[in-house]
């Protein structure tokens, strides 16, 4: 099928200084937990979107000198020769399929902790960075600024080494070029300080000397944050944000423009919680105005028509991705062949950012499972190798691990039934998707039922089996499967089992019409009372997305957290908003305690640190001087029990019990995956699905093949530039 030729003009080529984009699909720089430690896992996940039709690729943010050493986190480094090597890998690779290179040269200030070099960040006037801890600058004088602008040069000198067509001078997200043009972080009175003229200066003079460096040879490109989004006083569109474009646009090739700053950078890389498709468009579309060089915007574009209304109407020359690109690395050939419902849509759950927000774990995805397995497991996300034998397979629970699992199965020219007793495809996740904000989750649910439909009707022998009833364990015997996959998922505890106490709460019990589990809140099975307290040992976003939904219904809602709240969206950057909805909605959290017991529409709660700060507490009146001071009732008409998960796994369990019966029936093996196997994120879940079909042939596909790691060897010589990382070949 061919494209629409309305969406032609996304496949125009594009001049950038020296280079040409061979279209206008373009890979921000992001962070996947590679850098220059890990060549071979950053040269096959970005040569993998080169493959699929991305013009360029990015690294992550790359520190051009020790003093901007982001340790915990992983970022690329080009220190020296050795980085210069690693990075040769992803730049020799993303060449081989036409398309450029580009690295993000990057110097933090007072937000590089420093915490592996132990060096003294730099910044335009000395400040505690208010996104690290006891993370501290020094102001620069005239001679730090000269060092710190050569530092630029000579790693832009080791980036064109390296084979980087494109070089960064990376000002967004409150690093260093942007620290000098905002008053917010530059009080100098200097030549460097107070009009904008001076707070431009550094940048300015920054971008003229790297052009002059290698700009016959590479592309100039700065990454702007042109808004702060925090009003007068910092960076704002309209007033400095597009002076300085006008300033600096001779000294670049190309803008690639952001919003925000680094402590709530979910502003620019927008949550779909709160941000739809294109949300920062209102700011972006400033710089065209008055720039005469190509613009690039991010905004989780994915549908193509969005694509071409931004460029016709002038918002933007390239279209800039990142989390679009993770979700589908062939998003572009997948437009240019006509193949839409083949895209799979970033969900913008934003886990693909956790992991760096974690501390540089290698980066997942929750739509794309063979995201950051690309060279460690040589997944690629559109081949599969071929079924190695006849066997049959039953798949029982279709949610995100189940439905992965046979349609990976099914992609590889498997015979796979797969079964649920439900309607629909998508197991919880149909009723996670109608809380509050969540709705675009459901495009992980909607590509495997696209997908999994096809493959039925291109295989007459693959069968969909939905809104039956459910299996036992005689079903299971008797199918005629040779492998089985259980899927069957996990539920909300009913009786108050938590993290805490490891224990039942007594007095929960989900069976009472006045208690519920989240998910009969969302099932609408029982009537929910005025006054509402949610009791939380969960810390991701159940508790926070019910309070919402139960508050605009019109419930007065109180949680009572015995973890912290929310805790997990700090790192997919939710957190910042859902706490100030949880606010504008009068919800009022109880945090530090927990739930020693539960009785009618009320239950006795206690400060964690109270009672002489034990682990977990031992019922009531324990410590009879304490018990005052630390233990309370609150009253409830409804309590709803986020207190944790456990795995729908009592077929298994059963199957298992009953192993002698299975070579009778004719069954080589049982597996389990995804939350039956253990509660788990729904990306880790899916995970689950697309290994074990990618493994099914293996002696025993319920454990994992082992993966290539990428490690610096004990004893490694010494290689010039103080680099010890060896030499990597795909």
């Amino acid at each position: 099928m061919a494209r629409d030729p309305k969406h032609d003009i996304l496949f125009e080529p594009i001049q950038i200084g020296p280079k040409t984009l061979r279209n206008r699909f373009y890979q921000v720089p992001h962070c996947i937990g590679a850098g220059s430690d890990r060549p071979g896992f950053q040269a096959a996940h970005r040569s993998m979107k080169a493959e699929g039709g991305w013009a360029a690729m990015n690294t992550e943010y790359c520190s051009i000198h020790p003093e901007s050493d982001d340790t915990m986190r992983l970022s690329a480094r080009i220190w020296d020769e050795g980085d210069v090597r690693n990075l040769r890998a992803m730049t020799d690779e993303v060449h081989k399929y036409g398309a450029l290179a580009g690295i993000e040269m990057w110097y933090g200030g007072a937000h590089a902790p420093c915490l592996e070099t132990r060096s003294t960040p730099r910044g335009p006037s000395q400040y505690a960075s208010e996104f690290e801890t006891l993370s501290y600058c020094k102001e620069m004088d005239l001679d730090d600024i000269k060092m710190v602008q050569q530092y630029y040069v000579d790693a832009a000198y080791r980036a064109r080494d390296a084979g980087f067509d494109i070089v960064y001078v990376y000002g967004a997200h409150s690093y260093l070029p942007l620290q000098f043009l905002n008053p917010y972080y530059n009080k100098r009175t200097d030549g460097y300080g107070g009009s904008l003229e001076n707070r431009a200066r550094f940048w300015v003079e920054t971008l003229e000397k790297v052009r002059r460096a290698v700009g016959d040879d590479c592309a100039i490109a700065t990454r702007f944050a042109i808004d702060t989004i925090y009003g007068p006083g910092q960076i704002e569109a309209e007033e400095d944000g597009i002076k300085f474009v006008e300033m600096a646009d001779d000294f670049v090739d190309m803008w690639d423009i952001t919003i925000g700053d680094i402590a709530e950078w979910g502003e620019d890389a927008g949550p779909s919680r709160f941000y739809q498709q294109g949300h920062t468009v209102p700011w972006v579309e400033h710089v065209k105005r008055v720039s005469k060089k190509p613009v690039l915007g991010v905004g989780r574009y994915t549908d193509p028509e969005k694509m071409t209304e931004i460029v016709t109407k002038g918002v933007v020359d390239i279209i800039g991705a990142a989390r679009p690109s993770i979700a589908d690395p062939f998003l572009p050939k997948k437009i240019e062949e006509g193949r839409y419902d083949d895209i799979r849509v970033c969900l913008g759950c934003n886990v693909c950012i956790s992991r760096w927000e974690i501390g540089g774990p290698p980066m997942i995805c929750t739509q794309n499972a063979t995201a950051g397995e690309e060279y460690r497991r040589g997944w690629h996300p559109e081949k599969f190798a071929k079924a190695g034998s006849e066997d049959s397979i039953l798949v029982v629970g279709a949610g995100p691990s189940g439905s992965e699992a046979a349609r990976v199965l099914m992609e590889r020219g498997y015979t796979v039934h797969l079964y649920d007793k439900a309607e629909k495809i998508g197991g919880h996740l149909n009723q996670v998707v109608t809380l509050p904000g969540l709705g675009e989750w459901g495009y992980h649910r909607d590509y495997r039922e696209t997908q999994l439909n096809k493959l039925v009707k291109k295989n007459k022998h693959n069968v969909l089996a939905l809104g039956q009833k459910a299996l036992t364990a005689d079903d299971v015997l008797e199918y005629g499967a040779e492998k089985v996959i259980i899927a069957t998922g996990s539920s909300w505890n009913t009786d108050g089992v938590n993290c805490l106490t490891h224990e039942a709460i007594p007095g929960a019990d989900a069976s009472q019409p006045e208690q519920l589990t989240p998910e009969q809140v969302l099932s609408g099975e029982k009537k929910i009372g005025k006054r509402v307290v949610i009791l939380n040992a969960d810390s991701y976003f159940m508790a926070p997305s019910l309070a919402e939904k139960l508050a605009v219904e019109g419930h007065e809602v109180t949680i009572v957290s015995g973890v912290h709240l929310g805790n997990y969206m700090h790192f997919t950057l939710e957190y910042p908003n859902m706490m100030r909805r949880l606010h504008e909605l009068h919800i009022e959290e109880i945090g530090d305690h927990f739930c020693s017991r539960i009785e009618k529409n009320r239950l006795e709660i206690y400060n964690l640190w109270g009672d002489g700060s034990k682990r977990s507490y031992r019922g009531p009146g324990v410590s009879p001087r304490d018990e005052n001071k630390t233990h309370r009732w609150l009253e409830f008409d409804s309590l709803v029990l986020v207190t944790g998960r456990k795995s729908d796994n009592a077929l298994y369990k059963e199957l298992k019990a009953r192993e002698a019966e299975w070579e009778a029936n004719g069954i080589k093996g049982i597996y389990l995956i995804g939350d039956a196997e253990a509660p788990r994120l729904i990306a880790d879940a899916t995970f689950t699905g697309q290994r074990i079909a990618r493994e099914i042939e293996e002696e025993n596909p319920q454990y994992p093949l082992p993966y290539k790691r990428e490690t610096i060897a004990w004893g490694t010589p010494h290689m010039p530039g103080g680099n010890f990382q060896i030499e990597y070949k795909l």
